[in-house]
């Protein structure tokens, strides 16, 4: 294989105000600090997986323009493969401004997906797609996340998903090819609509996903599989910013799953590594 995870998705450049507390409307603040970063659930697992020793590589469609720039170069520093991505000269990252309460370590976003161009079906490429052991996919690109899972899985190779929208009931056609589930609690209770999260992984792997892990923030992670299920606690760290820690746990899962631990431990390294993100 040439690669050990190719990331089909999105990315995004984040603009990131970490400030005292949060303002009350029509003040004016100085921030402690501004940062400009990459980000986007697929990226920022590969790079995660990347700073973890894994060969990785990312799918999707940026342009001429000064945010895809900055999000190639953040790649290329980071050690991810970008012979996937596809040039469209319009095409731009997604855009996210973000505000970190330094007090509280809560984060507000306003996001924006405008100079966003879709994957299509067609802009895929079996080969590069199959070249991989694991394939992580997201929900922003739904056609050709069906086709790259519908490819991984003719091939055997294992299929990873990071899902966000409870609305977007259409994801259900995806699930049912995702061998591995990773979703936060709100999207597990709504997209399920059973309102448990017990029964939501059940409802999950009924639909054929082999193992569910629904994330529950500072407590921790459940993971179900049809053999089993237990939970696994938060590591107890003062929280500074949580920007990106599910997406980072996506990475350290996935880490687990290319070096074949056990389950327990796959879960229990994943939540080490969102800690320290």
């Amino acid at each position: 294989m040439r690669f050990d995870v190719i990331g089909l998705g999105s990315c995004a450049v984040d603009l990131l105000g970490i400030v005292p507390s949060f303002p009350k409307p029509d003040s004016k603040n100085k921030m402690v600090r501004f940062i400009q970063q990459g980000g986007g659930p697929v990226a920022t697992a590969l790079v995660t997986l990347a700073r973890l020793g894994a060969r990785v590589s990312f799918v999707g469609k940026l342009g001429d323009n000064e945010f895809s720039r900055f999000a190639i170069d953040e790649f290329i520093q980071e050690g991810v493969d970008t012979s996937g991505i596809i040039k469209e000269e319009k095409a731009g990252p997604y855009f996210a401004f973000i505000v970190v309460d330094e007090k509280k370590g809560s984060r507000t976003i306003w996001w924006t997906d405008q100079m966003v161009s879709r994957l299509k079906e067609e802009d895929l490429s079996r080969n590069f797609i199959g070249s991989c052991r694991i394939l992580h996919l997201d929900e922003y690109d739904l056609p050709a996340a069906l086709l790259a899972a519908r490819w991984a899985k003719e091939k055997g190779i294992k299929t990873v998903l990071d899902a966000e929208t409870p609305e977007k009931k259409e994801l259900l056609s995806l699930i049912k090819l995702i061998d591995y589930l990773i979703v936060p609690e709100e999207f597990a209770l709504s997209f399920s609509g059973t309102g448990d999260v017990e029964k939501a992984t059940q409802f999950f792997l009924k639909e054929g996903s082999r193992v569910v892990v629904v994330t529950q923030g500072k407590r921790g992670s459940l993971t179900r599989t049809k053999e089993k299920k237990f939970f696994q606690p938060a590591f107890n760290v003062p929280i500074i910013d949580t920007t990106g820690c599910g997406d980072v746990f996506h990475g350290g899962f996935i880490y687990g799953l290319l070096e074949d631990w056990p389950i327990e431990v796959t879960s229990e390294f994943a939540s080490a590594v969102a800690a320290i993100k």
